[in-house]
């Protein structure tokens, strides 16, 4: 997201989590586990399936380097995958996430920019993947009220996506509404965070939210 390469550093998954989590805003259930043991009985306990993710403030792009493995449904699985995260990160990680595997098909992003005009602005659209293929996103400057944020659903081109697509349920516009006003509490209140990505943002069965990976870009 951040375009000053170089200007910024960013924190890790799980840091950017905490800091979501912290003003509310929905995010996966999330173990920082340091060992092939403490992932195991991570995921003992959060329940399979399980994702794991390599974490480091480094690795911006998990599931490229080879640092995101979905859908491990045994503790053997839960091993192996241990062991291909670290070779493929080749030992540059603070640990690895181990995370529910979140049952959902919508993606969006949200995320905050700071504009050296304007000062935050909150952003929303498709997410996933094809973000910038898609291109499909709108901004508005903070404060956000619960009016601009269900404005913003309604202003991209794939809006559609909120209502009740294929048996999901409806977008939960009042917990999506919430979740952009609050992005856009986060860059009011502090000033060194410069940026914010949640992509995806999914949306659950049941038309609620939740942040399955997010990025925090701050001043160096």
């Amino acid at each position: 997201m951040p375009s000053r390469d170089g200007e910024l550093r960013s924190l890790s998954e799980f840091e950017s989590r905490n800091i979501l989590e912290s003003y509310g805003i929905p995010v996966v259930a999330t173990t920082l586990a340091i060992t092939q043991q403490e992932a195991v009985e991570a995921a003992a306990t959060t329940g399979y399936p399980v994702v794991l993710k390599g974490c480091s403030a480094d690795l911006t792009h998990k599931s490229e380097a080879g640092a995101v493995k979905l859908n491990l449904a045994t503790s053997a699985e839960v091993v192996a995958a241990f062991t291909a995260i670290e070779t493929a990160a080749a030992g540059a990680l603070d640990g690895i996430l181990v995370q529910p595997q979140i049952r959902g098909t919508r993606e969006l992003v949200a995320g905050m920019i700071r504009d050296p005009q304007f000062g935050p602005c909150v952003m929303f659209g498709l997410g996933g993947i094809f973000t910038e293929v898609l291109d499909d996103v709108c901004f508005r400057i903070a404060p956000l009220s619960e009016h601009d944020a269900l404005a913003m659903m309604d202003g991209i081109r794939g809006s559609a996506i909120l209502g009740p697509v294929r048996g999901t349920a409806p977008a939960d516009r009042s917990a999506l509404s919430r979740t952009l006003i609050a992005l856009g509490r986060i860059g009011l209140e502090n000033d060194s965070i410069q940026a914010i990505d949640v992509n995806p943002l999914l949306l659950r069965e049941n038309g609620t939210p939740v942040a399955v990976d997010a990025a925090i870009w701050l001043t160096r």
